[in-house]
Formats: C-alpha cells, structure tokens, sequence
C-alpha cells in the first residue's frame, strides 16, 4: 500500500516538472526571425521633401509598404511624428549637423527638439563637419549625447563625403572616443563607394556591428558621381543583395533607410520600385537564393 502510494506520488512529481517545462518552454523568449526583417523605411528626399503634407507623405509610404520616413532638421517634429503614427508607420530618424570649434557648434533649437521627441525613438543622424580634430570632435558629441539621454534617445553618426567624418571607420573612431552607449554610427553605402570603400565593405560591417544603429542603402554601380551612385533599388551594378546578405550574417536588425538623394524621375515610381526590389531581397535571403 505505501510503495502504491509512493507511487503515485512521484507521478504526480513527474507530471507537475513536465507541466512546469512546458510553461517555461512556452514563455521563453523565441528567438530572431531568420531572413531580411529589417524595417525599411525612406528619406524624406524621395518623397518631395517639404511639398506634400506630412499626412500625403505618410499616406504613400504606407501604401507603397514602407515602414516609415528619415526626416532632415527639427522642424514641426512633434507634428511628423504624430502624421506618421496616425498610420500606423514611424519616423526613424531625422538629420542633423553639429561643427565643433564654431560659434555656435549645433543648431541651438535642436536641445529643444530632443525634448519634443523623447519617447519616440526617433534617432538623432549626426553629420560632424568642419576643420576640427577629434577631442573637439568628441566633446560636442558628448555633450548632444548627455542631453539626448535625459529623453531617452540615439545618436547615429551620419559619415558624409567631404565633412569631418566621411566614412564609418572614422565614425567608429570618434564613437570609440565619445565613450556614450547612447552613441553610435551607421553605414551609408554611398558614401562608403565614393569613398572607395566597396573592397573593405565586409569588414566595415564587422567593425561597425558593436555600434551599428542605422544603414541607408540605394542602387548603385560601383563608382561615378552621384547619379551613378544613388539610384533606384534594383539598378546599378554593385550587388545590394550580397551588402544585405552579410549586414544580415553579422546580425545586425536594425532600421535601414532608403537614400534617394537628386535621383530623377517621378518618385513615386521611384518608391515603388524600390520597394518591390526590397521584397525580392527579402525572399532570396529568407530562401538563402543567390
């Protein structure tokens, strides 16, 4: 009768631990999706930058399939903000400049517009232009970035051909030396082929993916002048879909944006086929297709 109902205990026992795996099995985080599940979103200079409303241009990148908009400046952010929201889209980011050793070293309103945005997520894209060196460099960084971090927000460098810091590696650099976990850099791929970086753009990758807080894509060939380097998805002959394949083997899945800087034709259209260029990418990653 005892070993009967010793029996019956450890049953019991058993079936308890199994349910209580199951449970655990159940809520434990699951994990990353595999394939190219970044949001994609498109610069404001695709879409007429400051000539349609804030609500036709949410309107149409939610029906062309974006997940949302970079902005440039801080004007009427709370309003972009909301436009896009109303869609059930975001604003990623917004574009802005800092000039260390100048008078006046970042746009004065823009301390105000980190408090208009706290809670957002949008991410501060900082170009850092000028003569200067890397300890001024550092310090107004540093500074934007303590005053971001009182509103909960990201600061991306922004490398840009011809300013301070033109290429991620030397956005790695100054990052390294901002010292702020709330700072770090991103991958421009045009200015990243103008600059001749096309050979390094592996190891570019792998460097920048402890700090990597945006990338910004485009068709492109492999070198030429802007036309040549900002096109459409799906045009060009560099191969975006093996830059996008190895941003995805290194783990990064964070925001990338659509550059459409001076590329001609009706952007609309222009959009669309980008889009539909993104998709394709998304299925031969996801199919691991060539």
């Amino acid at each position: 009768m005892n070993a009967r109902r010793l029996m019956c205990g450890v049953a019991m026992l058993l079936g308890l631990f199994t349910v209580v795996l199951i449970c655990y099995a159940k809520s434990a985080k699951a994990p990353a999706k595999a394939g190219l599940t970044n949001p994609f979103f498109a610069f404001d200079n695709g879409i007429n930058r400051g000539r349609p409303t804030i609500a036709q241009q949410a309107e149409t990148l939610k029906e062309l399939g974006y997940a949302g908009i970079g902005y440039s400046g801080v004007h009427d952010l709370p309003k972009k903000v909301k436009a896009f929201k109303d869609k059930g889209i975001r604003v990623f980011s917004t574009y802005v400049w800092c000039r260390p050793g100048a008078e006046k070293p970042y746009d004065p309103k823009l301390i105000d517009a980190m408090k208009q945005l706290e809670g957002t997520g949008v991410v501060l894209w900082l170009t850092v232009q000028g003569k200067t060196d890397d300890e001024k460099a550092a310090a107004v960084v540093r500074e934007l970035a303590d005053a971001a971090a009182k509103h909960g927000l990201k600061i991306a460098i922004y490398p840009h051909l011809g300013f301070y810091i033109a290429t991620t590696n030397q956005a790695i650099r100054l990052v390294k030396k901002v010292a702020r976990k709330n700072v770090g850099v991103s991958i421009n791929l045009c200015h990243e082929l103008k600059a001749g970086s096309e050979p390094k753009l592996p190891e570019i990758i792998k460097a920048a993916m402890p700090h990597l807080f945006m990338v910004s894509i485009n068709g492109a060939d492999h070198k030429g002048g802007w036309d040549k380097l900002i096109r459409p998805l799906g045009q060009g002959e560099f191969d975006v879909l093996g830059f996008l394949r190895t941003l995805n083997q290194a783990g990064y899945k964070g925001p990338i944006g659509l550059q459409c800087y001076a590329v001609k034709g009706d952007q609309k259209k222009n959009l669309a086929r980008s889009m539909a260029a993104w998709k394709t990418y998304q299925s031969k990653i996801t199919s691991k297709e060539k």
